[in-house]
């Protein structure tokens, strides 16, 4: 069998499948088979029959797949993307839990979606899953897509964008908890807990401990808060990665013509 590179001995990138012997390194464009074997970084895997056994977890969640390693453009925009989420995410997470306030967003609207989708997909399960199945389904759907990110595209920086979904989801449900104990939210049928159905009272009450309702309402804030910074740190430190190895090749480069 042809032996493959689950890692560039050059640069240490991990592709989203392995190297043959006649392939290039999508990242910084060495050919496997002028690579010469003594060069070998402690970054770079070994050249293994089976790569999938030697695939390595920190190497996943920091490097990013393909030609996104080296291309300054993909870079520039993933960088944009990044502060867009920054400033969305404070304004979020900045929200008033007691009001609702949240609920007027553009992000709100995308999650209501979601939230109704999962009532319908935990029908077959029963009346407390249909209830909880809003919330559950809006909190898993962005954390599925994200571990599809990493594990099927090895792109981290995919994953800490839904990461960071997963905590404004969280943030977004805050305001609904908190509600239980005195309903005053205006929900989707056009009524108030009150006079209506409402996931949350009927949760706490199934569940016990609606007189915490406030509680778990900043609780469900504070950690869709520290999810969503904490991911769009992973997505920082991954495009800061990214940069370096692409400065540290350019750099390789211009000494090779200069040599």
């Amino acid at each position: 069998m042809p032996a493959s590179f689950i890692a560039c001995p050059k640069c240490g990138h991990i592709p989203p499948q392995p190297l043959g012997a006649t392939d290039a390194c999508p990242a910084c464009g060495v050919y496997m088979h002028k690579w010469p074997p003594q060069r070998i970084t402690r970054r770079a895997a070994a050249v293994v029959e089976n790569p999938d056994e030697n695939d390595l977890w920190h190497e996943r969640l920091r490097t990013l797949p393909g030609k996104d390693a080296g291309d300054p453009a993909l870079l520039a925009g993933r960088a944009a993307v990044l502060l867009a989420l920054l400033v969305w995410g404070l304004y979020l997470i900045t929200r008033d839990v007691t009001n609702g306030e949240v609920g007027q967003s553009f992000m709100h609207n995308i999650l209501l979606v979601i939230h109704e989708a999962g009532h319908v997909l935990f029908r077959p399960f029963g009346e407390f899953m249909t209830i909880a199945g809003g919330s559950l389904f809006q909190i898993f759907l962005p954390l599925a897509i994200g571990v599809a990110f990493l594990l099927k595209n090895r792109d981290p920086f995919g994953a800490a964008v839904c990461l960071w979904w997963t905590g404004i989801s969280f943030v977004d449900l805050a305001p609904y908890i908190y509600d239980a104990l005195d309903p005053q939210l205006m929900l989707l049928g056009g009524h108030t807990g009150e006079d209506g159905p409402h996931d949350w009272i009927y949760l706490f009450e199934t569940l016990g401990g609606l007189q915490h309702a406030h509680a778990w309402g900043r609780f469900a804030r504070a950690t869709g808060g520290l999810l969503a910074v904490g991911a769009l740190g992973w997505a920082a430190w991954v495009l800061w990665l990214a940069h370096q190895r692409q400065h540290n090749d350019s750099a390789r480069i211009r000494n090779n013509k200069k040599a």
